[in-house]
């Protein structure tokens, strides 16, 4: 009898193979797993031979399996003659059980199996084991994307299942060019994450190095996608942009795999990695593709105008304030300074305390369920800005203000963090030095994003370096004509 005495044995259980005996592989298949109470373990015999079907409790479809394995196994009358090698050649190879059947000869890969939904059958004195897919966990149907409305695509986002996000790919894109391909990351949850790419669009050595990275990690666990993202960025510590971005549109996915980048599925979490991306990225929509061009065009400005507001309008306005109120005109500056001497405080401080109170709202809306979320942070909007109005603790512009911010950052959700880190410090450089605080604020920012690449794609192309064909997916977006002609793909951007 083999079996594992202590924890550092069970740790090594990965590369060992399976022995010839049947209660040897049950032994150490309930020391493995600590004799879990979710590890089912069926036993039965079979013309003489010791058999056993191993699941664990709700990963596999019971009809299923009942259909697919145990009625085939039961009606199969082996004569006689037939040895355990037989009877397994037989059900594994002359046999139709299931539609996706695996041979596996490692205690590592039952388990892994097992807990992908497998149903394992081992027969003794055969030092293997045959793993039949007829999953049939509880998982999430395929709902409505909620961070990346529009009015024109698609209603169907990603679930939760990474073999789902699959199928609603491929559904879209039938070619024999889109490639999947799977491998398992995190040594205690062995995430099935999966790389997807056009072999005829994205540029091999990219697809490499992404491997290579994905290969690389280390973790524990792999929860979610915001666990892989900073492993596939070049400096997460220094850029502020990053130039993997996630979505959550199958759709969407589509398309930036037509233009040659790479996505990654990740089981468990309903979003898409996608890279290299770009800053343009984050100003465009499947709406705009849906829409006449002249109005996508005045659709895409006014989403720059909504980041300059988002990022930069409350500095300005402090700046103006405090440095530079000539600019203004006598009436608006007369208004400006009566409102600012009602209050008590300075309007650095002022515009400082009402931007946190506008980080704290939001942050509550999307932590409260959404039924009463968007209630609260409206009622609390009015609320808390009405009553320090009438109370003097800030002034009656520094509200509008605020609002005409926070709704030019609901424009670009994608930006949220950039914007929400650089309006504070936009304020903080605008209060301390005025137009110049700003200027040397925005030459650092401009200096960031530049130096931002991914897979030897700069982030801020095709403004830098220049593409003349890209321009108008620049100012707005390209007619399906002149995109048939030119078939561009992000290689074209590659350094």
């Amino acid at each position: 009898m083999s079996g594992y005495n202590d924890i550092a044995d069970m740790e090594n259980y990965k590369e060992k193979k399976l022995p010839s005996e049947l209660d040897s592989m049950l032994i150490d298949l309930r020391t493995i797993m600590g004799n879990t109470m979710d590890l089912n373990i069926m036993e039965f015999d079979k013309n003489g031979v010791n058999c056993a079907m191993v699941t664990i409790e709700a990963m596999v479809s019971t009809s299923s399996m009942a259909e697919l394995v145990f009625r085939p196994i039961m009606e199969f009358t082996p004569s006689k003659q037939d040895t355990a090698e037989s009877i397994f050649e037989f059900l594994t190879k002359k046999s139709l059980l299931a539609n996706e059947r695996k041979l596996v000869s490692s205690y590592g890969d039952i388990v892994r199996l097992l807990f992908s939904g497998f149903a394992v059958l081992l027969i003794d004195t055969v030092a293997c084991a045959a793993a039949f897919g007829i999953q049939g966990y509880e998982t999430k149907s395929i709902t409505e994307p909620v961070s990346e409305r529009n009015l024109l695509g698609s209603q169907e986002g990603f679930a939760e299942v990474v073999r789902t996000n699959i199928s609603l790919v491929r559904r879209r894109m039938k070619t024999p060019s889109l490639r999947f391909e799977m491998i398992q990351i995190g040594k205690e949850t062995a995430t099935d994450v999966c790389i997807v790419y056009l072999a005829n669009k994205a540029a091999a050595e990219s697809v490499d190095r992404v491997r290579k990275k994905l290969k690389s990690i280390k973790l524990d666990t792999v929860i979610s996608s915001g666990y892989l993202q900073p492993f596939l960025e070049e400096d997460p510590g220094r850029n502020l942009f990053s130039a993997v971005t996630t979505t959550e549109r199958p759709d969407k996915l589509c398309v930036k795999l037509n233009e040659g980048k790479i996505g990654i599925l990740i089981d468990g979490t309903p979003f898409a990695l996608v890279c290299p991306s770009l800053f343009l990225d984050n100003f465009r929509t499947i709406d705009d593709y849906c829409n006449k061009t002249y109005f996508a065009f005045l659709i895409r400005w006014i989403r720059y105008l909504a980041f300059f507001l988002a990022v930069a309008f409350p500095g300005l306005y402090v700046a103006i304030c405090n440095f530079h109120p000539e600019i203004l005109t006598l009436e608006l500056m007369l208004n400006l300074t009566a409102s600012e001497q009602a209050t008590p405080y300075p309007l650095f401080f002022e515009m400082i305390m009402i931007m946190l109170l506008l980080e704290l709202m939001r942050e509550a809306a999307v932590r409260l369920p959404s039924a009463i979320g968007g209630a609260i942070s409206i009622v609390g909007g009015l609320v808390i800005g009405d009553a320090a109005v009438k109370s003097g603790i800030i002034s009656t512009p520094l509200l509008i203000i605020v609002g005409l911010t926070a709704t030019a950052s609901f424009a670009i959700p994608s930006l949220s963090q950039q914007t929400s880190i650089l309006r504070l410090v936009y304020i903080i450089a605008g209060g301390a030095a005025g137009f110049l605080g700003l200027g040397i604020c925005t030459i650092m920012v401009i200096a960031n994003i530049c130096s931002t690449d991914d897979l030897n794609v700069s982030y801020t192309a095709p403004a830098s370096p220049f593409v003349r064909k890209s321009l108008p997916d620049l100012l707005g977006r390209k007619t399906f004509r002149r995109m048939e002609q030119e078939k561009s793909t992000i290689n074209s951007y590659r350094q």
